[in-house]
Parts: C-alpha cells; structure tokens; sequence
C-alpha cells in the first residue's frame, strides 16, 4: 500500500481542490466517485474545464440506461447547469461532447461532421474524449469513436515505458536499513571476581617471587626472572590474539556452513525465510548448480534469516517491506562468489607466522626462564618457593581460563559490531540505489490508463473473432478479477491493482451470449489461457454479486443447466491506511472494475431474456427523445 496522497478530500477541503480530486477519480476510472465530487465542486467553483469533466464523469462507464431520473434530467438541461465562459480548449471540448450526445438518430453526414470535428480537437481533450464516452453513445457514430479509441488504446497500450516501470508500482515504499546490535558478551559477576582476584593473586606472588631471587644474588637467576615475565607478557599476548582467530573461525565457519541452523519461530520469520530461498535461487552464480548453490549457501540463508527476524520482525508492511534488502544480500552474495570472494575471511582470520612464533617462544621463555629462576628463590626459601609455585600454577589456570573467556567476549563483540556497522553502511547504499530505481514509479492514474488499453484490445479481438462490429454489438461487459495468488498493491483511497487479472468478456448480440475469458499479464499486456463460451439469453439463470461474512466479494453468474461462473471480484479484512474507512476500499476497486454495469447489463439478461434486447431499442429512442430535448450549452 503506497501512501501517495491522490484520492483524499475532507470537509474543510476548498471547491477546486475537490474538483481536481474529482478528477483524480475519474482519471483512475472510478466515476461514481468523480460525479459526487465534481457535481459538489460545481456548487461554487465553475469553469470550462469544470464543465468538461462534469459531462465525463456523467457518462463515463456506463450507457444511457444506467442513468438515474435526476441524471437523466441534468443531462436534458445541461445549457442551464454548465456555466460556460469565454473560448478556449476546454470550452470546444464541451461542445463535441454535447454534439456528439445530439448524434444518436443522424444521418452519416452529419456524423462525418462531428467525427471531423474531433479529429481536430486538441490533447487531452480528444483523447478523455475518446476514453470516456465509448459505453454511452450507439448508433452508427459508435464505430466511428471505436476505431479511433482502439487506435489510441494500441498506442498508449505500452507507451511511458510500461515494461521498465509497471512492475515498480507493486514493490512497497522500502524499509529503512536498522543496524544489528551485536550480542552482548553476558559475562557473568562471577567471571569477574575470579578474574580480577586470580590476576591480583598472580601479581603478588610473582612480585614476591623476584624479591625472593633477588635476595638470591644470582645474576643468571635475575636475567631468567627477567626473560620469564617478558616471555609470559609477549607469550599471553600472542597466544590470546591466536585463540581469538581460530574461535572467530569456527564462528564464522558454522555461520556460512549451516551447522545447527534453523528458521525462528513465528510466520514473519517463515516468510522471511520463503523470500530469502527465492532471491538466493534467483540470484545464481553462471556455471553453479541451483541444488549445489542452495546447498553451499544453506548456513549464509539460516543467518540472514535470523538477523530479519530479529531486526525487522513487527514492522509494518510486513517482509515485503524488507525484500530489496533480502536482494541485495543475496546479490551481494552471488557477486563474492564470482570474484572468489565469499570466503576471504578464512585469510584474514588466519593467524599470522609471527604471531605463532611469538606466543610459542613467549610461552617456552616463560617455562625456561620460570623453572631457573623458581631454583634460585628455592635456595632462599625452599618452603615458601614451593608454596607460591602452587599458587602461581592454580591462580594461572583459574586466572586463564576466566581471562581468556572475558578477552575473548569483548573482542568478539568488537568484532561484530564493526561487521555489523559495515553492512549496515553497505544496505544504505543499497538502499538509496534502490530507491533511485523506483523514483519513476507509476502513477495510480497510469496504472489505469494502461489496463483500460489493455480491456479495448482485449475486446478487439473479441469482436474480431467473432466477426462482430461494435455496433453490431447491442452491449458489452467487463469483469475485473485478480488471478490467483497474484500480487496487488493500491495508493491510499484507491482500487486495488494487480499483476496478474482475470478478465472477462461479455459481448451481447441478437444471437445470444459470447464470452470470452483470459488471463492478463498486466507487466507486459499480454493475454493468456484464453477461455471461450457462447450461450442463448435463456439459458442465463441468475446474475449475482455474493458478500461472504468477511467482506470477500463473488460474483456468480448461473446457467439454466446449473453450471456456475464464479469469480471473486473483491476482498473483504482489508488493512486500512489512515484516514481510510472500512468498506470504502471494496467499493472503489468495483466501481473501477465497472461491476455496475455489467450486472446492469446481466441481470437484465437473467430477468428479460432475449426481451430485454427488444426492450433496449425502444427504451434507447425514449431516453434521446428526453436526453436530447435541450440546446447546446449556453455562455454566461
């Protein structure tokens, strides 16, 4: 869900800016919408292009029929409602639309005339034109505005670079990249004490140690104390940093390696890690089995996962929010093992030559030289050198193994962090590339432009497998469904759009039903897994719209011989945006989808049979007798 504020008005809203909400409305085919906010804008906001849009949305998306008593009426006295002033595009686009109204019934000069008319009027006034009016005007002037709207359609179909850019409409407004605190080191009190103590112990008896050789007057035993504590220093010093990096080693071995690697609990985790197996699958090294490379990077997979969950789980959005990073590291991952890179830690964690050497020497110094020195105190004080060996030797290996694990810890943590801070540096710059890739992200009013060009090449070949004209055609209908499993995304107030449609055709002619069913790939405006059925008026049952205790949405159309078409044309729990309403999202995804009017056209099926194609005739020479018994709009 985007927040792109398009379709919000509130009270304190002034009339223009109604108006161009309203306009918003009906540029995202949601008519109904349109009119109540362009009729409540005209109240105190009137211009010519005002006047345009109002006539649009009048007769946007529906026929004649479908018109109420009072629209009915407006349309008849539209030269008393439209406040017309002065000349410009919007002003001539007024009065095509209102002699384009007047045509029904003309002679095919007179038709000419208008059509030629149109063809000179200025964008976007011919193309809105073009776009809105196809449902409500029939007669011969029908195929005129047919084929010049299918021109249009195929065209703009993918015009604005669609196939680079539609597909960005349905990633989310991307998560901001959190830093992974590092696990604390969680060394006990405990620890501490026997540390700080056994360290104190070993400082006092080596101190009481070297007074006891000094008391000895041996210089070889003075030198061996000397070399013994040097050697202890440098021996420690070494052998820690050494111990360090086999540890970090072996860390980071069961991190990329996978032993002991599990998803955590809870669905985000178990979607994260859905994500993560699919961008590490799509993001394959040339020349790497795919079952090898999930395989080699099963432990990198469980990590990732376990860091998403743990810094991203409870964000709103969901995973989705976070699948450009969940790419990126897997991108990430696939460019180092191209480059011979995804293991170089194993070098820079090796321990160096010198370091061995040193804590190897430092440490048999410290044996040599402590053994000689320890001989010279013994001369002294055999007892008391005795004593404080013991202590050195049980303080040492106290003091050892608690200072080690402390060392140990702190560096380790040291080490995350920094880790850390530099793939927290590395997804912000992902991030900012990933946001620059979006930045021309459609609009919800491009988004419904190209499905609208997508319906009218759907039905061109409708009407071409049939061998049908559009005026041959007495209507048609759509249905607007999403397909399975498809992905969806909407801005705030507005309909759902998806990536995948289901779409069905409803042609009515004097010889019954033709249907014809497709799936849509809306990336690219290709039609798949077409479906086709005719059937006589008769043979229609029933036509309705079923709302589940949910919210879900079905519409089903029944055949006399009891089979059903089933479609789900909406879903109900919705998640709400601020300052959205329950149901109001339902109610604009179906007025963009024109289920109005195509129940309007089924149901009569369902109730009249073959006589409500009787009765169109005479109810259509009724309405233009009404409709057109009112003079152009005037000039204030």
């Amino acid at each position: 869900m985007h927040g792109d504020v398009v379709y919000m008005t509130t009270p304190q809203d002034s009339p223009e800016t109604k108006f161009r909400t309203g306009v918003s409305f009906l540029q995202g085919r949601m008519p109904k919408q349109a009119r109540q906010l362009i009729r409540e804008a005209m109240t105190d906001y009137t211009t010519n292009e005002v006047c345009f849009y109002w006539l649009l949305a009048m007769v946007s998306g529906r026929t004649r029929h479908e018109l109420n008593k009072d629209e009915t009426v407006q349309l008849r006295d539209r030269s008393a409602i439209l406040r017309l002033s002065g000349e410009d595009a919007w002003r001539d686009g007024v009065r095509i639309i209102d002699r384009l109204l007047e045509s029904a019934g003309k002679a095919e000069a007179d038709i000419r005339v208008v059509v030629k008319e149109l063809d000179a009027l200025r964008e976007p006034q011919r193309g809105l034109i073009l776009e809105h009016l196809e449902l409500y005007l029939d007669g011969p002037i029908e195929d005129h505005l047919w084929h010049r709207a299918l021109s249009k359609a195929k065209t703009d179909q993918m015009a604005s670079d669609r196939e680079d850019r539609i597909w960005k409409f349905f990633h989310p407004v991307p998560a901001v990249p959190l830093p992974r605190e590092p696990r604390p080191s969680g060394i006990p009190l405990g620890t501490w004490v026997q540390t700080v103590t056994t360290t104190a112990v070993l400082l006092v008896t080596t101190a009481h140690l070297g007074y006891l050789v000094l008391r000895s007057g041996s210089v070889p035993s003075m030198l061996a104390y000397l070399l013994a504590v040097t050697g202890a220093f440098v021996g420690v010093r070494n052998a820690v940093d050494w111990r360090f990096r086999v540890v970090r080693c072996h860390a980071k071995n069961r991190e990329y390696l996978g032993f002991a690697t599990g998803t955590p609990p809870g669905g985000f985790a178990k979607r994260a890690k859905h994500r993560i197996d699919h961008y590490f699958a799509i993001y394959l090294p040339s020349g790497v089995d795919r079952d090898a490379w999930l395989a080699q990077t099963k432990g990198i997979r469980g990590s990732l996962c376990e860091e998403i969950a743990e810094v991203y789980a409870g964000i709103p959005g969901g995973v989705e929010k976070v699948a450009w990073l969940i790419r990126h590291r897997a991108s990430d991952v696939s460019t180092r093992h191209r480059k011979g890179t995804l293991w170089n830690y194993r070098e820079e964690l090796a321990t160096p030559r010198r370091t061995k050497t040193l804590a190897i020497l430092g440490l048999a110094t410290l044996t040599g030289g402590g053994g000689l020195a320890t001989s010279g105190a013994a001369l002294i004080d055999p007892l008391r050198t005795i004593g404080m060996m013991l202590v050195l030797l049980i303080a040492g290996w106290i003091g050892v193994r608690t200072g080690l694990h402390i060392v140990l810890e702190r560096r380790r943590y040291a080490a995350d962090r920094i880790e850390n801070l530099r793939t927290w540096e590395a997804d912000k710059m992902a991030l900012a590339r990933w946001r620059a890739k979006l930045a021309n992200k459609p609009s919800d009013k491009e988004m419904a432009a190209w499905l609208d060009c997508d319906r009218k090449v759907l039905l061109e070949e409708a009407l071409r497998h049939y061998r049908l004209t559009m005026s041959g055609v007495i209507a048609y209908a759509f249905i607007e469904a999403p397909a399975p499993s498809s992905a969806r995304a909407r801005v705030r107030n507005g309909p759902w759009r998806y990536k995948r449609y289901k779409l069905l055709v409803f042609l009515i002619t004097q010889e019954g039903v033709r249907q014809l069913n497709v799936t849509l790939d809306s990336l690219n405006g290709t039609f798949h897994n077409r479906q086709r059925l005719n059937y006589r008026f008769e043979a229609v049952a029933s036509v309705r719209v079923s709302e589940a205790d949910n919210g879900d949405r079905t519409f089903q159309l029944t055949l006399v011989n009891s089979d059903e078409i089933t479609v789900p044309v909406s879903q109900g729990m919705e998640e709400l945006q601020l300052g959205e309403n329950p149901g109001e999202v339902a109610e604009v995804t179906l007025d963009a989808a024109g289920l109005a009017h195509t129940l309007h056209v089924l149901e009569g099926i369902a109730a009249e049979g073959k006589g409500w194609v009787e009765q169109q005739d005479k109810r259509t020479g009724n309405l233009l007798g009404t409709l057109n018994d009112s003079g152009p709009p005037q000039s204030s």
